[in-house]
């Protein structure tokens, strides 16, 4: 994943991208969250490859994996 993965402040404003392209680890989560296939996202950005979308999970997976804490706010 770390290799398929890429955070740099001067390209999309520093968020995840898949490395060597300006697509969006979000927008390829978003894509599978509203019901499409690894093969619809596939087909949707033919640049990438199975292992892309697979690291996008995983790297979605380990932001969840983080300690979380639901609070009130006064």
């Amino acid at each position: 994943m770390n290799n398929r993965i890429s955070i740099n402040p001067d390209i999309c404003n520093g968020r995840p991208v898949i490395t060597g392209t300006r697509i969006l680890v979000k927008t390829v989560i978003e894509f599978l969250g509203a019901g499409d296939s690894i093969e619809e996202v596939l087909e949707e950005y033919p640049s990438l490859k199975r292992e892309d979308i697979y690291a996008c999970m995983q790297f979605a997976a380990r932001l969840m994996a983080n300690y979380y804490e639901v609070r009130k706010i006064a």
